[in-house]
């Protein structure tokens, strides 16, 4: 029996569970914080490290490892034909402020252990495979957030991109020099033969209904405003209400309108007031002004629009009763997408193959797969995470768990180098 073919009809038993987690846990104390998280910024000295450790795992690994010009680092395991394209997998160590454990950090080093497991198999591929970090994903530091990614994907253009700066005016690329990772690889260009990113739900979908994987069939599609209502400040005594031009009851309604097109549009919709502030902000003055944020999120792209539609009409209504202005700015737009059918068929495959418990699912938040699948053939693996929390110090996922997402990993990505050698993507 062929050996990849044998791994693909094996339990997961190969995945050394105890070794990805000692791997996490040992990336998790740079920049560990007292309430046990990690704060570890993009292109920060504290990332360099992580960088480091990964680089020095990799060549330990018999990788070789290149560095583009936004800072993506590639691992590459070479496969039987290197004129096949990559079968790809990866995600980002770069960290929120108060982070945790396994955003990001759980889909690379599920990679590194993906070509671990290989090694100690002594198993070649047909495709070469290789283990991305994408440098700031999170946009903490540096917006846009899923910046290495999308200078890859040609989203964004590099000159631009090594331009932005952060808070304290210092610039990618100058932060980039500072800890050694500005590459010579060129950042566009390259071939994707397929790409599959792990990662933690962030959300508690999985762990409510009891399944292990969530096989992602798409990311929602989101697009988000800065609105500002404009009334008239007046003292909260002498103003009778109905003479009053109170920006903040307007944006009572809009608040509440946001949540109503939510609730109506499900499944896949999500509404969401993340910013709100009110003028001038003292206790006994009418609000003339609020300034707040809309989020629209929905996998269709007709009903994330009639989401927008009935917002918009509730803001005009209700400027008009209360006698309000308003301005209403897009910031940002990303279409909904679908991934790869292949992919998606790979991941449910292998979840299958190996028994665990797996559904369907959608990602609410973006990951830095969704610009790679402009590229070439993609998809996502999820696994629960406690109390669907991320984004947290208290961020916490189950090794079994993780393990079980890696195995699936492990699977799909030797199907896809099948695939590829067989001229099937």
């Amino acid at each position: 029996m062929n050996a990849a073919v044998e791994v693909l009809q094996s339990s997961h038993q190969y995945i050394n569970r105890d070794r990805l987690w000692q791997s996490l846990m040992e990336l998790a104390k740079l920049g560990a914080t007292v309430k046990g998280g990690v704060c570890r910024l993009a292109l920060t000295d504290l990332d360099r490290q992580a960088r480091d450790l990964f680089v020095q795992w990799c060549e330990a690994a018999g990788c070789t490892v290149t560095v583009d010009g936004i800072g993506n680092i590639f691992a590459r395991r070479p496969g039987r034909n290197p004129a096949l394209p990559p079968v790809m997998t990866g995600s980002h160590i770069d960290t929120q402020p108060t982070g945790g454990k396994f955003d990001g950090c759980f889909g690379v080093l599920a990679g590194l252990e993906v070509l671990r497991t290989l090694n100690d198999l002594k198993l070649d591929t047909e495709a070469p495979l290789e283990v991305v970090v994408w440098t700031n994903e999170e946009g903490s530091r540096f917006p846009p957030c899923m910046m290495g990614s999308g200078v890859f994907a040609e989203k964004f253009t590099l000159e631009a991109t090594l331009a932005k700066t952060d808070a304290e005016g210092l610039s990618v690329g100058e932060a980039l020099n500072a800890i050694g990772y500005a590459g010579s690889r060129p950042v566009s260009g390259h071939r994707v033969g397929a790409y599959f990113e792990a990662h933690i739900e962030q959300g508690p979908i999985l762990e409510d209904e009891r399944k292990t994987i969530g096989v992602v069939l798409g990311a929602l599609g989101q697009k988000w405003f800065d609105l500002t209502l404009r009334g008239v400040e007046a003292h909260a005594g002498p103003t009778p209400m109905h003479l009053r031009k109170d920006a903040l009851v307007g944006a009572a309604a809009v608040v509440a309108a946001i949540n109503r097109a939510a609730l109506s549009h499900q499944p896949h919709a999500c509404g969401t007031v993340g910013c709100l502030q009110a003028y001038p902000g003292s206790r006994n003055v009418i609000p003339g002004e609020v300034r707040m944020t809309l989020d629209f999120r929905h996998l269709e792209p007709a009903r994330l629009d009639s989401m927008i539609a009935e917002v918009r009409q509730v803001i005009d209504n209700t400027c008009e009763e209360h006698g309000l202005s308003f301005e209403l700015t897009p910031t940002a737009d990303f279409p909904p997408l679908y991934f790869d059918p292949a992919c998606v068929d790979a991941v449910r495959g292998a979840a299958q193959g190996l028994g665990l418990s797996h559904m369907d699912i959608v990602s609410g938040a973006g990951h830095d797969a969704i610009f790679v699948a402009e590229l070439g053939p993609a998809g996502m693996i999820f696994v629960p995470c406690e109390g669907g929390i991320s984004h947290n110090e208290i961020e916490n996922a189950d090794p079994d768990d993780l393990a079980a997402g890696c195995a699936v990993l492990l699977r799909a990505m030797l199907a896809a180098s099948q695939a590829i050698a067989h001229g099937k993507t």
